[in-house]
């Protein structure tokens, strides 16, 4: 396979409905979910899901964006793209676990924020950059897991973990390939050319130490089953949580602030 070919495959992998979404991993990979609702200032955004769960009997706070699987759900979901209230809300629940010392898991899946002028007025820019500041700081570890796309500052505004790992099917970019040939060609059709040359598949962002590690979605070329996938990622959630618990809260920030610097 081309590597034109192979980012493409990724792309159109990446976009699938049929991709594991945040609510399902926090109710199979995890025991015990209980989804909590608003930002404490505006409202409910149905695009980014969070609250608390259990693994292993531990608690562990579970956000993440959530697609939908049919054109209703979406519309419900916003398609994935979060406004201001949603970063909000994962900022209050972020807040939350450290002052309860639980570890923070993020799942991501979006091609971007929203940035309608409804978004823009109530400072989508603004949530984004507080996501940051708030998760460069946090005295708990983060673990940061794509699980579809992952697309511009509303991926990277859940996407500062200690540790950022990419399952073996989804892209991370700095925007869409579609926005890319848009930009650089006035062309959105040179997508499939624009995907090759942004470097954003798995094997691409490993190499360049943008994520840590791959979780292949495989075993001897036959595709996983959700619940063998589930039980992977769950397996590779305990032994990073288990690592990271053990690091005082400075170096989880310091662990954390020198990951990014490298950037």
């Amino acid at each position: 396979m081309s590597n034109e070919s192979y980012a493409n495959h990724i792309v159109d992998n990446a976009r699938s409905t049929e991709r594991l979404t945040t609510l399902e991993l926090a109710e199979g990979v995890f025991s015990d979910f209980l989804e909590l609702h608003g930002d404490r200032k505006f409202g409910e955004d149905a695009a980014i899901v969070g609250g608390i769960a259990k693994l292993n009997g531990k608690p562990v706070t579970i956000i993440g964006t959530q697609k939908g699987k049919d054109l209703k759900e979406n519309i419900h979901r916003n398609f994935g793209s979060p406004n201001p209230e949603g970063y909000r809300k994962s900022i209050r629940l972020m807040k939350q676990a450290e002052r309860f010392n639980r570890p923070v898991v993020t799942f991501i899946n979006t091609s971007g924020a929203y940035c309608d002028i409804d978004s823009e007025d109530r400072g989508i820019g603004e949530a984004i950059a507080e996501s940051l500041l708030v998760m460069s700081q946090l005295r708990v570890p983060i673990l940061s897991i794509f699980i579809g796309e992952g697309g511009s500052g509303g991926a990277l505004a859940l996407g500062m973990g200690n540790k950022v790992w990419m399952l073996e099917n989804t892209m991370y970019s700095v925007l869409s390939p579609e926005g890319f040939a848009s930009i650089l060609w006035k062309d959105s059709s040179r997508s499939k050319e624009a995907a090759e040359i942004m470097k954003l598949t798995p094997p691409d962002l490993l190499d360049l130490t943008v994520v840590d590690k791959v979780i292949s979605e495989t075993r001897r070329k036959v595709r996983l089953t959700k619940p063998e996938l589930m039980n992977r990622i769950r397996e590779e959630i305990e032994a990073a949580l288990e690592e990271m618990m053990a690091w005082t809260p400075d170096q989880v920030v310091q662990q954390r602030q020198e990951r990014f610097r490298k950037f």
